[in-house]
């Protein structure tokens, strides 16, 4: 992977989605620094990942990877990283009871702060700025100083991302995932919907699980018990970044970047021959590729063999990206084609990016309906086609927010304004997200029964 590879060799190619900085001193000063920064995550614990994906790959585990679209510097607090961190161990417990198997948890955290954008300038009235390309590169607010470029938001960037690991870190391993505390993750702000009722008979079995197993003298309190592993991932999008964070790992000697545990790119710069490919190729993380529905299959292979050449199980995961109206024409052709040439992944499914509308009320949201179809097709394609459906990809939040229609909540069209607050995407609220998490839940029972009929026939014969 690191043949003729440098963490900056990059910087010699054709890129995309870069923005441009006025001041050159100071960007370089600001990459100096952040070379000289402790690691945000480290090289072990990316290899731990990478070994659990490849579980996925081969059928005995499920990916659940969910969080913000963009990470935002004003709404950072405490309550809202545990939250989110809350909903994800919530959805994961559902779907570890449907499944009977491992649930990998992997959150959108602590570093989602870049995002690409379809042009490099947006016009409000009859005045044109620079786009707001996420908090580590420019603000959101549309007048001329906060959309220039600065460099210093790279190290608040650092920062948070630090706070929000350190949390994070308390959070999975300091009691608070504990599975005698299922009650405790309750979401205060929700009614008595179908899916929190759901939820509450679900921790009062496991309860009485749990009352058993410690009647039968397993120890209650047991590392797979009080706590779990939680991983963090951000798109690989603004390089000078992440090349700053990218150290050679002392144990085995190869490149990791330390900004998070798994990187991804998406499709404005999924391009072979361009910088994007050419950083994420030499570091030892494990990776995802965003497949839409205009994805090259020649090229996608391509990739695939350039990041991944001695197809190690784990080291890719194809994140599908499709719309719940096209997904049936779309993905089988992409599923054959990487089947027919042999390639492990792991097949995820990211069923909002496609099933984005702007509302009559000129909102930008995804219907949960839509979501929900998306993810059914997904799951119905890949039993068809005896392919195994993998994992999800949500961008979601644990806020009662108000950006998605629908779900069980019946959130309109006009209640979007209600609590609209993402910086970018519309996400999923707690609600439902838990609600979804139950309906994949029943999917992923359905592909186990299936799987146990086929080993029993086999087994018969």
């Amino acid at each position: 992977m690191t043949k003729n590879w440098s963490p900056g060799s990059w910087r010699s190619m054709p890129i995309r989605q870069v923005p441009t900085y006025p001041d050159a001193e100071k960007l370089e000063a600001v990459e100096a620094e952040l070379r000289n920064l402790p690691p945000l995550v480290f090289a072990g614990e990316a290899r731990r990942l990478k070994t659990q994906l490849g579980d996925v790959a081969n059928g005995n585990a499920f990916l659940l990877q969910g969080g913000d679209c963009a990470e935002s510097f004003a709404e950072f607090h405490a309550d809202k990283i545990r939250d989110t961190f809350r909903v994800l161990l919530q959805m994961s417990v559902a779907l570890t009871f449907a499944a009977a198997c491992p649930i990998v948890k992997v959150g959108r955290m602590a570093g989602q702060y870049a995002k690409p954008r379809s042009s490099d300038s947006e016009t409000q009235g009859d005045v044109t700025l620079p786009s707001y390309r996420g908090d580590n590169i420019n603000g959101i607010e549309f007048d001329e100083k906060s959309r220039v470029p600065d460099p210093e938001r790279m190290m608040k960037g650092y920062h948070q991302a630090a706070s929000t690991l350190n949390l994070l870190r308390a959070f999975a391993q300091g009691g608070y995932a504990n599975l005698k505390k299922v009650h405790q993750w309750n979401l205060d702000f929700v009614g008595g919907g179908d899916a929190v009722e759901k939820y509450q008979d679900l921790a009062d079995r496991i309860d009485e699980a749990m009352a058993f197993m410690e009647a039968c003298g397993i120890n209650p309190n047991s590392e797979a018990l009080y706590g779990t592993d939680f991983y963090t991932s951000h798109e690989s999008l603004l390089l000078r970044y992440e090349e700053a964070l990218t150290r050679v790992d002392s144990l085995s000697g190869d490149w990791y970047d330390t900004s998070g545990h798994m990187l991804w790119i998406g499709d404005r710069t999924r391009i072979l021959g361009e910088a994007h490919v050419e950083f994420i190729r030499g570091i030892g993380n494990p990776l995802g590729i965003k497949v839409g529905p205009t994805t090259d299959l020649d090229d996608l292979v391509k990739i695939i063999d350039v990041l991944n050449p001695t197809d190690e199980a784990g080291r890719i995961t194809l994140i599908c990206r499709m719309g719940a109206g096209i997904i049936e024409d779309k993905l089988p052709g992409v599923i054959q084609r990487i089947e027919e040439e042999g390639r492990k992944v792991v097949w995820s499914s990211d069923p909002m990016h496609g099933n984005t509308i702007s509302a009559s009320n000129g909102f930008k949201t995804r219907p949960f309906e839509d979501v929900l179809t998306e993810i059914r097709r997904f799951f119905r394609i890949h039993r068809g086609m005896g392919t195994y459906a993998g994992g999800v990809h949500f961008e979601l939040t644990g806020q009662d927010v108000t950006e998605c229609t629908g779900g069980a909540e019946a959130i309109t069209e006009e209640k979007l304004a209600d609590r609209y607050r993402t910086h970018c995407d519309p996400r999923l609220n707690a609600s439902q997200s838990l609600e979804l998490a139950f309906l994949i839940a029943e999917s992923l029972k359905e592909e186990r029964d299936e799987r146990a009929k086929e080993l029993k026939a086999a087994a018969a014969n």
